[in-house]
This record gives C-alpha cells, structure tokens and sequence, in this order.
C-alpha cells in the first residue's frame, strides 16, 4: 500500500511539473483523438447510423458529432474550475495553504485517468465485442457496477450512476489525494481528509440526488 501510495505522488509530481497550459492542451488533443476513434471505428459503424446516413437524416448526428469536439476544452474548462473550487474549499476548511490555481492543476492532472476506460471500451469493441448496438455502447463503462447487470433489465435513472461507481473514479479520488499531499507538503492523512470530506463527498451527494430526482 505503501509502495503504491509513493507511485502515485511521484505520478503527480511530474504532471503538475507541466505548466497548466501545456497540461491543459495534451489532455484536450488526447480526449479529441479518443473521440475520434471512437466515433470513427465504432460509432460510425453500427446499422442503425449506416441507414440514417442512406436516408440522408445522417445530418444531425454529424452536427452533434462536432459540437462534441468543440465543446470538450469548454467541458473541461468547467468541471476544473468547479472542483478546484470544492477542492480549495476543503483545504481552506482543513487550514491549509493552497492556493485555487494549484487545486485547479490537480483537477487537470487527475483527469488524465478518464482517458483509459475510453480506450478500454474502444479495445473491447473493436477486437472482442464487434457488433454493437449504440445502447450498448451507451450503457458499457469498464469496471463499473453497470457492467454486473443487465442494462435493459435496469431502470435508465440508474445508468448514470452505476457506470460512475467505478475503479476508475476510484483511482482519481487517490490522485486527487496525492496531488493535494504534493501541495501542502503534510502527511498522506491530512491530504486524504481533504478530499474525502470535499470532492468525494460531494460526488456521492450529487449521485443521491440524482436518484431521487431523476
């Protein structure tokens, strides 16, 4: 656990040696290229959008398509400054000195580990699963709880959830520590508070009212 621990802070030392402009701007033309690839080898190859292409209603779906592209620097742009907000609020509770632009550039950092269930479900249904419906392109997120259930047995309020309880969103809570324990320089404890008591507490409070809501 140690050893791990160790990994992942030496990890996030070296992403936030990166100025945030340069660390914004990979992970923006990364997400783009998986985006692409997606949309280009996957997407683009189910039934149902060949013969919306041959009716020629294929139209919007490429509107939708590069507004996806345009829009990630604008996604990623807000959800930074948003939970490097949280995050600086739950330093700021806790007495520590880090400013907001370093929390941002944890945020930006930790984002990097999204990039690898895209890829994931990329791999899964390019070489294991070729014959996809969009649905099941939809409801797929590796290593989730989505993927223990039947998608179609399970009400659509549920989707959004269970494919956020995953391994992944895990992994980024304890990036998210280890890049915090960078910038205040305490012990791994002190880091770990902060976070659960913000960002992951947050998360699990919007996921409960997307329940009741939704």
């Amino acid at each position: 656990m140690i050893r791990k621990r160790l990994w992942s802070v030496q990890l996030m030392e070296e992403m936030m040696d990166l100025k945030s402009p340069a660390l914004f701007l990979m992970l923006c033309v990364l997400t783009f290229l998986v985006l692409y690839i997606k949309k280009t080898f996957i997407i683009d190859q189910i039934a149902a959008f060949e013969i919306l292409e041959e009716r020629g209603e294929g139209g919007i779906f490429g509107l939708l398509a590069g507004l996806q592209y345009v829009s990630i620097p604008l996604i990623y742009i807000w959800k930074f400054s948003f939970f490097g907000l949280v995050l600086w609020l739950g330093a700021f509770i806790f007495g520590h000195r880090i400013t907001y632009w370093q929390c941002w550039q944890i945020v930006a950092a930790s984002e990097f580990v999204f990039l690898l269930p895209e890829i994931l479900k990329i791999i899964w249904f390019l070489f294991i699963r070729t014959d996809p419906s969009y649905w099941d392109v939809r409801a797929f997120y590796p290593f989730s709880l989505m993927n223990s259930v039947e998608y179609e047995a399970v009400s659509p309020k549920w989707h959004y959830p269970l494919k956020s309880l995953n391994i992944f969103e895990m992994a980024y809570w304890f990036l998210l520590v280890a890049g915090v324990q960078v910038r205040i320089r305490k012990q791994y404890k002190s880091a770990f508070l902060i976070v659960f008591s913000s960002y992951v507490s947050f998360f699990l409070i919007w996921l409960v009212y997307y329940i009741l809501v939704f």
